[in-house]
């Protein structure tokens, strides 16, 4: 709630119609994430190991739900922390071309006809306008702070139109396709990896194989596309710097499926169970090491198929 307070908390008083607070879907995804873990702790200890996949599935298909609408809502951009981090970056290519939509220049953004800037001109204007107002303390202040605020909202900049899939496919085809389709993979692959381990078990290759399988095939479609700044071809799909650096995140994350099941029983606990045998004699390290190998083990049980998501 506190988080949502200073977010929706003007930092500054403007003219203009006032927009209504948008819904906190980034703070409804952090506790949707919060909630799962006492989701399936609840359901292991009433329901049994089998049946909590009920639960935690229904748990994730809500995130991706919040998630989709996120997706749409700001416009198609990259979900940042899955969600958790709004993403207040705005697209260049996008912005550039609405630069003077209707005729109105943005601040900052261009001369008038003898080489002024009309929007300062107009600006300090309107002000002096508004302190003569304030000043004068008569009848008729109220009729002149009306004007000048019904100037001022006339000459507001237009807000940019937030960018739809057929406005994202036909300015930016094939690439505009592969980072759609690479997010909405990311959005959807905990709830496959959930509901096939439902039907197969923890321990069935499928649900790791599979869930490996959609995180490779979505971060390859959206590695492709910031590929496409480079080279001598034109951009197709510019990628902020958050945005990039959410996509290294989501490639670093590929090392928990070397601690889930049934890589993590057959390969993983393995390794680390002969490291804490070769290290048992070492006096303190010997010990460190078993504390550390019981963590990641309690870790691995009830974290990893949900860490990332």
């Amino acid at each position: 709630m506190n988080e949502h307070i200073i977010d929706t908390t003007p930092t500054q008083m403007h003219v203009g119609p006032v927009e209504p607070n948008p819904f906190p879907y980034s703070l409804c995804i952090s506790a949707i994430k919060d909630l799962e873990t006492v989701v399936e702790v609840a359901a292991q200890h009433y329901f049994g190991d089998d049946k909590k996949w009920n639960f935690i599935a229904v748990t994730e298909a809500t995130k991706v739900l919040v998630r989709l609408i996120l997706f749409r809502n700001s416009g198609y951009k990259m979900l940042l922390h899955g969600g958790d981090t709004p993403n207040i970056e705005k697209h260049s290519d996008f912005s550039s071309s609405q630069h003077n939509d209707g005729g109105f220049p943005r601040p900052g953004s261009g001369h008038g006809p003898n080489g002024l800037n009309p929007w300062n001109l107009e600006g300090r204007a309107l002000s002096a306008l508004s302190r003569f107002g304030e000043n004068a303390r008569m009848s008729s202040d109220m009729v002149w702070l009306r004007r000048v605020q019904h100037q001022q909202a006339i000459m507001e900049p237009p807000s940019s139109k937030r960018p739809t899939i057929s406005m994202i496919l036909s300015e930016k085809g094939v690439q505009g396709a592969l980072f759609l389709m690479g997010e909405v993979l990311f959005i959807i692959r905990p709830l496959m990896y959930v509901l096939f381990i439902r039907k197969y078990g923890i321990r069935s290759w499928i649900p790791w194989s599979l869930s490996l399988a959609v995180d490779a095939v979505g971060i390859g479609f959206l590695t492709q596309v910031a590929k496409s700044r480079d080279g001598g071809k034109e951009q197709h799909y510019h990628l902020t710097a958050s945005e990039q650096d959410e996509l290294k995140r989501r490639k670093l994350l590929w090392a928990l499926y070397l601690m889930r099941d049934p890589f993590f029983t057959k390969y993983t606990g393995q390794r680390l169970e002969s490291t804490e045998k070769l290290l048992e004699p070492v006096p303190v390290i010997g010990f460190l090491t078993a504390k550390i190998v019981e963590l990641v083990v309690g870790a691995q049980t009830r974290y990893t198929y949900m860490s990332g998501s």
